[in-house]
C-alpha cells in the first residue's frame, strides 16, 4: 500500500521526466540563439533599431588664380518618402496638405502620389497587366519630394510632420550639396553646368565635364540608432566610411581681368549686334587670364539655355581669320632670309591676277616695303612673299605656330581647324592661306601663335589649370609647363616683325583704334568673308577680328577678339580693335604696368620769392598770341578778397598733410608677381530663416 510520500515522489518523477527534456531543449535552443547564431540574430535585431544613412562629400570648387570663388557648393537636403508606410488615410490627407504648402504643388498632385500601391511598369514605362487584364499593383515605396531643399525648409517640414503625428521613419532626409554659380554668367561657357540624370549629378559641357574625375566626391555611410517611429537618436552613431570631398581646381583666370573683359564684350555686343563675339586674354607664357563670349547663359537659370549660347564657341568654332594670319608668313620669311624689312614688293596697284584668279587690295599701292605690306595689310604683298618661300617652307613655317593642332585646353569639343597642307595641283592655296583664306583656325590657335610672338619666339602651351588642391590633406599639385620650342632662328627677325606690327596701330596703319594711350601696341586686324556651307562666300557677312599684345617690347597681355557677322561695319579695325584698346587700357592700369611713353606734365613755373620784383607794365597776350602793351586793358572780373597775404610772383598751393604713420595711409594698389590681381572681397553671409510648425486639427 502506497503512502502519501510515495505518491509525491511518483509525481515528481513524472514531472521530471516531462520537464527535463523541455528544459534541455530550451537550453539547446538558447545556446543556438545566444551563442551559435548570435551574430545573425544581432544583425536582425539591429535592422529594427538602426539604419544606415549615406553622407555626401562636396564636389570640388572652382576658383580663380588668387582663390576667388567661381563655382561652389550650397548645403541642402534631399528628401524622399515611402508612401506604403503611411497606413492611415487621415494621415495621408494631412501629409498631402503639408507637402502642397512646402513644395508649392496642389493637394491632388501629392494625394495621388501618396497612394500605398502603384501600378507596376516595364522598362519602357508601360503599365504591366495581370492575367485578368487589370494593372498589376506593387508597393509604393519611394516618392522623390525634393533634391535640393534648403536646410531651413527641411527643418520646418520635420517640425510640421511631428506636429501632425506623421512618422518620420517614412521619410529620408539626406544631407547633400547643390552646385552654385555665384558669378552667374561670368565664364559660363568655359565652366559648363551639371544636370541631374537618374537621380545623380551629370556634368555637362566645359570644365565641369572635363574635370569631373578630379572634382567628384566620394559617398560616406553613417550607422545610427532610431526610435520606433524612425526618429534618429543622439547615441549609438558610428561612422562606417567617411565621405571625401572632391578636389578644388584653381584656374589661371584672373577674376578682375575677366570682369573687365565681360563688360567690354557686353558693350560691343550691344553696339554691333553680331551673331557672336568672343575674346580671350593670356599672358605671353600661355596662361589664360580671361575668356568670354556672347551670347552666353546663366547656369542657375535654365530658361537661358539655348544651343547658340551654351556652346564653347571659342574652342568649337573655326573660321577663316583673314589678315590676322599675315604676320606668320612674313615673320618666317624674315627669319629665313627670304626678305628684309626694306625689300620692296610690287603690289600691282591693288589688283593682281595669278593662275587666272584675281586678288585685290583695299588700297591701290604700287610698291611697298615688307614693313608697309604689314602696315597697309596688303593681300598681294603677303601672297608674293609666300610664293618666295615656296609651298613646302610656307606650310612648315605656318604650321610651326600651332595651326592645324589642338591647344590642349580642358575644353570638350575643341576643334583642330584645317591641317596645314597644300593638295597637289592646288597652286592657288599658297597665295590664299597666307592671307587667312582656305584655312580655318580657332581663336585659341590664334592666341597661341601671338603668344609665341610676344614670348620671344617660343611657342607656349596654353594653360587654364594652375593647380589642384586636395581639401582633406591640403596637398597641392601644380600643373607642369611643357618645353617651349623656339620658332625663330634669328631673334632680330622677330624684333623687326614686332616693329612692323607696331606700325599697324599707329597713324597710317589699319588698326589705329587698337592703340592704347602711352603704350606701344603690336597687332594685326583681320576681315574675312564668311563662308556659308552650301552657298560659298557671303558678300554681306564677315568675320572681323583683331589680335595683338601690349606693351609691344615687354608684353604683359596677349589678346584676341573675333566678331561673327557684325552689323553696321565689318572691318576688324572698326569692330574688334576698339574692344582690344579699351580692355587693354583697363587691364594695364589694374596691373600697374608703367607706360612706354609717359605723358609729360606741364611744368608749374613758380617765381623765386627772393628775386621777385613788381612789374611796372604787365604784358598781355591777344587771342592770336601777339604781345600787347599794358595800355590795352582787357575787361577785368572782380577779384575775390584774398584769404591771406602771399609773396609777390609766387603761387600758393595748398596740399593736404601727408600722414607720417604708414599705417594711416590709404593702401596703394599693386600687382602681385606674375600679373595676378588683388583678392576681391568676399560674399556677405546669408541670414538664417526660422519658420513655425503648422498643424491641422
Amino acid at each position: 500500500m502506497n503512502n502519501g510520500n510515495d505518491t509525491v515522489r511518483t509525481r515528481i518523477r513524472i514531472a521530471a521526466i516531462f520537464w527535463i527534456p523541455i528544459a534541455a531543449a530550451l537550453a539547446v535552443r538558447f545556446y543556438v540563439i545566444q551563442v551559435k547564431n548570435h551574430d545573425f540574430y544581432l544583425a536582425e535585431a539591429k535592422k529594427c533599431y538602426t539604419s544606415v544613412r549615406k553622407t555626401s562629400g562636396r564636389r570640388g570648387e572652382i576658383l580663380d588664380r588668387t582663390g576667388y570663388l567661381i563655382v561652389g557648393n550650397l548645403p541642402c537636403v534631399k528628401i524622399s518618402c515611402s508612401p506604403c508606410e503611411i497606413k492611415s488615410p487621415l494621415k495621408r490627407k494631412r501629409l498631402a496638405a503639408l507637402l502642397s504648402i512646402h513644395f508649392d504643388r496642389d493637394f491632388d498632385y501629392f494625394y495621388d502620389r501618396l497612394s500605398p500601391t502603384r501600378p507596376r511598369r516595364d522598362r519602357e514605362g508601360r503599365i504591366v497587366l495581370d492575367a485578368n487584364g487589370q494593372p498589376e499593383m506593387r508597393q509604393n515605396s519611394f516618392l522623390q519630394l525634393g533634391r535640393t531643399v534648403p536646410i531651413d525648409k527641411a527643418e520646418k517640414l520635420k517640425r510640421d510632420l511631428r506636429a501632425n503625428d506623421i512618422p518620420l521613419g517614412a521619410f529620408s532626409f539626406l544631407d547633400t550639396y547643390t552646385r552654385t554659380y555665384p558669378k552667374r554668367r561670368m565664364l559660363a561657357n568655359v565652366i559648363g553646368y551639371i544636370n541631374i540624370e537618374n537621380d545623380a549629378p551629370k556634368p555637362k559641357m566645359g570644365l565641369e565635364k572635363q574635370l569631373a574625375k578630379e572634382t567628384s566626391p566620394e559617398t560616406g555611410r553613417i550607422k545610427e540608432e532610431i526610435s520606433r517611429d524612425g526618429t534618429p537618436l543622439d547615441y549609438g552613431i558610428q561612422n562606417i566610411s567617411d565621405a571625401r570631398d572632391g578636389r578644388n581646381i584653381y584656374l589661371t583666370i584672373s577674376e578682375p581681368i575677366q570682369a573687365i573683359l565681360e563688360e567690354e564684350l557686353d558693350a560691343a555686343y550691344a553696339k554691333w549686334n553680331p551673331d557672336a563675339i568672343y575674346a580671350v586674354i593670356a599672358s605671353p607664357d600661355g596662361d589664360i587670364l580671361a575668356i568670354a563670349q556672347r551670347p552666353n547663359y546663366d547656369p542657375d537659370d535654365r530658361s537661358t539655355f539655348r544651343n547658340e549660347a551654351i556652346r564653347t564657341r571659342i574652342a568649337m568654332d573655326s573660321f577663316e581669320p583673314g589678315s590676322v594670319a599675315k604676320p606668320f608668313t612674313v615673320g618666317k620669311a624674315l627669319d629665313w632670309g627670304v626678305v628684309k624689312p626694306d625689300t620692296r614688293i610690287d603690289c600691282e596697284k591693288g589688283r593682281w591676277v595669278y593662275l587666272g584668279k584675281p586678288m585685290t587690295d583695299t588700297h591701290h599701292n604700287e610698291k611697298l616695303t615688307v614693313g608697309e605690306v604689314i602696315q597697309k595689310s596688303s593681300n598681294i604683298g603677303t601672297a608674293k612673299i609666300a610664293l618666295m618661300l615656296g609651298e613646302k617652307r610656307f606650310c612648315e613655317g605656318f604650321s610651326s605656330f600651332g595651326f592645324g593642332s589642338r591647344t590642349g585646353l580642358p575644353l570638350p569639343g575643341e576643334t583642330r581647324g584645317t591641317p596645314i597642307r597644300i593638295r597637289k595641283g592646288d597652286g592657288l592655296a599658297v597665295t590664299r592661306m597666307p592671307i587667312g583664306y582656305s584655312v580655318r583656325v580657332t581663336a585659341l590657335q590664334i592666341l597661341r601663335a601671338y603668344c609665341a610672338l610676344a614670348n620671344g619666339g617660343k611657342l607656349p602651351q596654353l594653360r587654364m589649370i594652375d593647380r589642384i588642391e586636395d581639401p582633406a590633406t591640403g596637398e597641392v599639385t601644380r600643373e607642369p609647363r611643357q618645353a617651349e620650342p623656339q620658332l625663330f632662328e634669328h631673334p632680330e627677325a622677330l624684333a623687326q616683325l614686332v616693329d612692323m606690327m607696331i606700325s599697324v596701330t599707329r597713324p597710317g596703319g589699319t588698326a589705329t583704334k587698337a592703340a592704347v594711350k602711352g603704350y606701344d601696341v603690336a597687332g594685326k586686324t583681320g576681315t574675312s568673308h564668311k563662308y556659308i556651307e552650301g552657298k560659298g562666300y557671303s558678300s554681306s557677312q564677315y568675320y572681323a577680328s583683331f589680335a595683338g599684345f601690349v606693351p609691344a617690347h615687354r608684353p604683359r597681355i596677349v589678346m584676341v577678339v573675333a566678331t561673327d557677322n557684325p552689323k553696321g561695319s565689318h572691318f576688324g579695325g572698326t569692330v574688334s580693335a576698339p574692344v582690344f584698346s579699351r580692355t587693354a587700357e583697363r587691364v594695364l592700369k589694374m596691373l600697374n604696368v608703367p607706360p612706354d611713353h609717359p605723358e609729360s606734365e606741364p611744368e608749374k613755373k613758380t617765381a623765386d620769392p627772393a628775386a621777385a620784383k613788381p612789374a611796372a607794365k604787365p604784358v598781355a597776350k591777344t587771342a592770336a598770341g601777339a604781345k600787347t602793351s599794358a595800355a590795352v586793358k582787357p575787361v577785368a572780373k572782380p577779384a575775390a578778397k584774398p584769404a591771406g597775404k602771399e609773396k609777390s610772383g609766387a603761387r600758393k598751393v595748398r596740399r593736404a598733410p601727408i600722414p607720417t604713420d604708414r599705417s594711416k595711409r590709404a593702401p596703394r594698389p599693386s600687382a602681385p608677381s606674375g600679373g595676378r590681381a588683388a583678392q576681391p572681397g568676399e560674399f556677405p553671409p546669408m541670414a538664417p530663416v526660422n519658420g513655425g510648425a503648422q498643424k491641422w486639427r
